[in-house]
């Protein structure tokens, strides 16, 4: 599914990196536990946290993020957005929390980290 619908779905407003939205996302993650993302497979996921620091978008780079989604309508800090900006992550924020997140996505037809339904 193209990140702009997923986006669509979740009310999503764009924090860095909204040129470029349509492409394919197929499996989301969902942590406030960067380690869990690490310990998975997230080589073109959509990352969803509450997590606004700095770590997350280390943590996305490394683990091949594709995008990120902040929950609960969080914002991160400017030096976080710039830290985005630098490595051209697409960060987006949505006003539902993660439970709601992911339901949404998981009723449109995306899975988890392993691709089970």
């Amino acid at each position: 599914m193209k990140l702009c619908e997923i986006l669509r779905k979740l009310e999503a407003t764009p924090l860095t990196g909204d040129n470029d939205l349509d492409f394919d996302i197929t499996r989301c993650g969902a942590s406030d536990l960067m380690s869990d993302i690490l310990a998975r497979p997230s080589d073109g996921i959509l990352l969803m946290t509450g997590l606004t620091s700095v770590q997350t978008i280390r943590t996305a780079k490394i683990a091949g993020v594709k995008a990120v989604l902040f929950v609960r309508g969080k914002t991160p800090l400017p030096e976080v957005l710039e830290a985005a900006r630098n490595a051209q992550l697409p960060l987006f924020s949505t006003p539902y929390s993660m439970f709601v997140s992911c339901g949404r996505l998981h009723a449109i037809g995306l899975t988890g980290l392993d691709g089970r339904r």
